[in-house]
């Protein structure tokens, strides 16, 4: 499935991942939120957590601020796999600090919806921080830390 990708940590413009990893792969890359989650500190880099329940139609939740950012297509295949090294994302691995989910994404400029991939807090990872981690309140991690 090629999907954009939700970018909210050291991979946004400015981050210490986003030269090199994303210059030149992409066509674009735009303002967007993911509702339903909740942005953690990290060791480094942050951890976006979906709700407990997922988000409930008509509730004011969380939500997590990032860029979409949409591959060329000739380099989609090498950036997913260069994403997943980072990330150390490895399918139905039980050891992932991240899981890498397909989830719907607003765009800033006009509220549309994208379906995009997104690296979430593995669910250990997630339980974790839950209980004793330290939440970014207004969801955005500041690019220079």
């Amino acid at each position: 499935m090629t999907l954009p990708f939700f970018v909210y940590g050291t991979l946004r413009p400015g981050g210490t991942n986003h030269d090199r990893f994303l210059r030149g792969r992409t066509l674009r890359e735009e303002p967007g939120r993911l509702a339903g989650a909740v942005l953690y500190e990290g060791p480094g880099y942050p951890y976006a957590v979906e709700e407990e329940g997922g988000a409930v139609e008509g509730s004011v939740g969380g939500s997590v601020g990032g860029e979409l950012v949409t591959a060329r297509p000739e380099a989609y295949a090498d950036l997913l796999a260069a994403l997943d090294r980072l990330e150390e994302y490895v399918p139905g691995d039980p050891r992932n600090l991240y899981e890498r989910v397909a989830r719907d994404v607003v765009r800033d400029a006009d509220g549309t919806v994208v379906r995009a991939w997104v690296y979430l807090a593995a669910p250990a990872v997630a339980a974790r921080l839950r209980a004793r981690g330290v939440r970014i309140e207004d969801g955005v991690w500041p690019v220079r830390r």
